[in-house]
This record gives C-alpha cells, sequence and structure tokens, in this order.
C-alpha cells in the first residue's frame, strides 16, 4: 500500500511536538491522537514481522515506565536503583537521574528470539554519595507471537560503571551487594517470593576490574508487547499494562 510521505513526516513531526509539550507523557490526550494519526497512515501491517525495521538501537522519546518515578524541574526522571532492575542492585533506595533509555534489538544466534535488553543510563543525585555515571541492563529476550504481537521474558540482569567512571568511587558504593540488615519483613519475604517464582539469583560479588555486577533469572513471567507502529525512524509499542512507549531509531 503505498503511503503519502509528506502525511506520514507531518505525522512524525506533531508527535513529536505533543511529546516535547507533554514532557513525554502518553497518556496525554494530545500525544494519543497524535499516534493515533500516525497509525492511520502506516502502510505496514505486520509490524511484529518486519524484521529489518525493528532491528536497531532504539532510544525512548517519551516517559519512561518504570514504577515510582518522579519528574524533576529540569524534566528528566528520578528513580531509586531498585526500581530499575527488580531490586537486585544494592543499595535499593539510593536515588538516581536517568540520562537515556535505550533498547538495542538484533538477531540472536538461534535465529528465532532477538534482544530485548533494556538499558538505562544513570547518575546518581543522592546526596550520602559522590556523583557516580552508571549503566543498567536489565537483559531479555522477544519472539513472534501474531503479525503485531511480541513475546517477551526477562533474563538477568548487568550494573555497571559507565566508561568516564572512576572505578574506586564505584567500587565504594557498589562493592558490598549483601542487602541490608536493617530490610523490613515485608522486604525479605518479597525478596524470597521472586527468587522461589522467577528463579532469581541475586548478584554474588563484584568483577574487580570492570566494577561489574550481575544477577540471572531462568523462570522469568513471559509478558506481551505489541508493536503499535514502526519505520524508519520511529517505533511505538504498548504493553500489558497499556503503556505506550515511543522510541527514535539510533
Amino acid at each position: 500500500m503505498a503511503v503519502n510521505t509528506k502525511t506520514s513526516e507531518a505525522a512524525k513531526t506533531a508527535l513529536r511536538q505533543a511529546l516535547a509539550a507533554s514532557g513525554g507523557n502518553t497518556k496525554d490526550k494530545e500525544v494519543i491522537a497524535a499516534i493515533e494519526n500516525l497509525q492511520s497512515v502506516n502502510p505496514i501491517t505486520a509490524p511484529a514481522r518486519s524484521d529489518t525495521l525493528l532491528d536497531s538501537n532504539w532510544l525512548l522519546i517519551s516517559a519512561p515506565n518504570f514504577p515510582g518515578g518522579e519528574q524533576l524541574a529540569d524534566g528528566s526522571f528520578s528513580y531509586t536503583l531498585g526500581r530499575l532492575a527488580f531490586n537486585m542492585f544494592q543499595p535499593t533506595g539510593l536515588k538516581v537521574t536517568l540520562q537515556r533509555v535505550s533498547q538495542p534489538v538484533f538477531l540472536l544466534g538461534n535465529g528465532e528470539q532477538r534482544s530485548h535488553d533494556i538499558v538505562v543510563e544513570f547518575t546518581t543525585i543522592d546526596e550520602s554519595v559522590p556523583k557516580l555515571n552508571g549503566i543498567v541492563r536489565n537483559q531479555g529476550v522477544c519472539q513472534v507471537v501474531s503479525d503485531t504481537i511480541l513475546q517477551v521474558e526477562f533474563t538477568g540482569g548487568i550494573l555497571q560503571p559507565q566508561d568516564n567512571q572512576n572505578l574506586e568511587e564505584w567500587k565504594a558504593v557498589f562493592g558490598n551487594q549483601k542487602p541490608s540488615s536493617r530490610r523490613g519483613f515485608k522486604d525479605i519475604l518479597m525478596s524470597g517470593f521472586l527468587r522461589l517464582m522467577f528463579g532469581l539469583v541475586p548478584p554474588q560479588g563484584m568483577n574487580p576490574d570492570s566494577g561489574e555486577i550481575s544477577f540471572t533469572m531462568s523462570r522469568s513471567p513471559k509478558g506481551r508487547l505489541e508493536i503499535l507502529y514502526v519505520d524508519e525512524e520511529l517505533r511505538i509499542t504498548r504493553g500489558e499494562r497499556e503503556t505506550v512507549l515511543v522510541s527514535e531509531r539510533q
């Protein structure tokens, strides 16, 4: 099906403008209308099967969807470290601000699945520690289940310093990955539940050379992701909690 390029470009421009005006909020009525308008001129009828369009490094341009976030005065989003990765990395209550969120999507060796990692670059804003620059990578895979739906599951996660980060300062904050002895009964119970249900294996220590810390998840719940729109520039998805995310190709 042919598509009017001028109409498509105008629709994408309108979406970017609506996102900018709403602070990235995809629940804003103007953003919703702009997405629906863009979908109406989309010539792709099976976006989940459009391998050449889906494969890329996607940069999130709408608001992130981690739980418990706060948008700061400068427009950035703040979270605790625990909210970014299943409460697996200590200290879970450490406050951070997100620099960018990206998702590299590429075919894996088995030829059936694609990567579904969520890469979060952050800076600490907690007054109790020096300013640190790090990366949380939630590792995942996805595969096609229909023309518009991908099945998604997570397999683990990695916490690591960014290239410009002083390693000794990083080790001083993240070197001890044992949970705090001051945790409440509810936190301990939830931690045990997650380990049992999802096969979570917490971090076993830090790589002293790289500062990297990791955990694994052997029984991740399988979720579904709907591809609402994809082309050479943009990808729009909707998760099971109806959260809509807009990303641009890098």
